[in-house]
């Protein structure tokens, strides 16, 4: 079994071209649903890494048994991964539950950024920066 993350969970995701562009608005009014989706996709994450770690040390018969679970993992997790990306959300970290909306400032495409635990979208980055180069949205930003 190949140990892949699903969807290359973990690592930052290629910015593509958003389809959607969300104000600061739209993305919070999201939040409910896509805090419930992401505190999904993290808890699976998680229980996926304790499996395929599990099924490194494990021989057969149990690893026929784990292996079956982390593809189900898997499968479960991308499918939380599709929710988002139908509302036109990208998810950048599947431990953190880090999210980027697409956006707007200044007339300039940019990635409006919320990490799971955040009350409200309330940080940016740029199209090429990631978690890094988050800066505090201002109300002078926004407007």
């Amino acid at each position: 079994m190949k140990s892949k993350q699903p969807g290359g969970a973990g690592t930052p995701a290629t910015p593509s071209t958003p389809t959607k562009i969300f104000s600061v608005e739209d993305a919070n009014r999201t939040l409910p649903l896509v805090s419930r989706i992401v505190q999904d996709i993290v808890a699976q994450h998680t229980r996926w890494r304790e499996r395929v770690a599990r099924f490194e040390l494990s021989s057969p018969p149990e690893s026929q048994l784990i292996e079956r679970e982390v593809h189900e993992l898997a499968a479960e997790i991308q499918s939380y991964v599709q929710e988002l990306d139908q509302l036109g959300i990208e998810i950048k970290d599947y431990t953190t539950g880090l999210i980027d909306f697409p956006g707007e400032l200044a007339g300039r495409r940019v990635w409006l950024c919320w990490r799971l635990g955040e009350a409200a979208v309330e940080y940016w980055h740029e199209l090429d920066a990631g978690y890094s180069g988050r800066q505090r949205l201002t109300p002078r930003a926004v407007a």
